[in-house]
C-alpha cells in the first residue's frame, strides 16, 4: 500500500520544475495564460523576476495589453512590484490586479473579472499619477469595464486594453481602444 507521503513525492517528481527546482508548468500557454496541451503551439511566456525601469515596465506591459495578453502584462507588473521600491508597490500591484481582472473577463469569468477589476480600481483610487500613468483614468476605465462585465457583456482583451499613459480619451489614454 502506498501512503499519502509516497503519493505526494511521486506527484512532486512528476511536476515540471524550473532551474531552481520550483514547481513551474512547462505546458505552453495561450495569450490569456490558459494552459494548452503539451506540444501545442503557445505564446512565449514572460520571464519571471526581471528587473525593469518603470518606463520599460510600462512599455512592455502596454505591448502585451495591446496584443490581447493581459495575463502576461500582469506578470510584468508583478515583477515591478516585487523588485521596485516599496513605496511604488501598491501602484504596480493595483495595475497587476487590473490586468488579471481583464484576463478573467476575457476568459468568460464575469464574476471574477468584475471583482478583480473593482479590487484593482479600489487599490489605485486616490493614488497620484506616477511614471506618466493616468491613474484616475485607469480607475474610471476599470470601474466601467467591471460594470459591463458583471452585466454579462463579452470581453475581447485586445479591444478593451487600456492605455497606461495619457489622459482619458486621448491617444494612448486609459479609454479602451474599442470604446467610443
Amino acid at each position: 500500500m502506498v501512503n499519502a507521503t509516497d503519493e505526494d513525492r511521486d506527484r512532486d517528481r512528476a511536476r515540471d520544475r524550473d532551474a531552481e527546482g520550483r514547481a513551474r508548468s512547462a505546458r505552453p500557454r495561450d495569450g490569456l495564460g490558459r494552459p494548452l496541451p503539451y506540444g501545442a503551439a503557445g505564446v512565449e511566456r514572460q520571464p519571471e523576476g526581471v528587473v525593469r525601469t518603470p518606463a520599460r515596465t510600462l512599455a512592455e506591459a502596454q505591448r502585451l495589453l495591446d496584443a490581447g495578453m493581459p495575463f502576461h502584462a500582469h506578470e510584468v507588473f508583478e515583477d515591478a512590484w516585487k523588485s521596485g521600491p516599496e513605496e511604488a508597490a501598491p501602484l504596480w500591484r493595483g495595475l497587476a490586479q487590473l490586468a488579471v481582472g481583464l484576463t478573467h473577463a476575457a476568459r468568460g469569468n464575469a464574476v471574477g473579472g468584475a471583482r478583480l477589476l473593482r479590487r484593482g480600481a479600489d487599490a489605485l483610487a486616490g493614488q497620484e499619477d506616477s511614471y506618466g500613468i493616468d491613474v484616475a483614468g485607469l480607475v474610471m476605465w476599470a470601474r466601467a469595464l467591471a460594470g459591463r462585465v458583471a452585466a454579462g457583456e463579452p470581453v475581447d482583451a485586445a479591444a478593451e486594453a487600456p492605455g497606461l499613459a495619457g489622459r482619458p480619451g486621448a491617444p494612448g489614454g486609459p479609454t479602451a481602444k474599442g470604446a467610443s
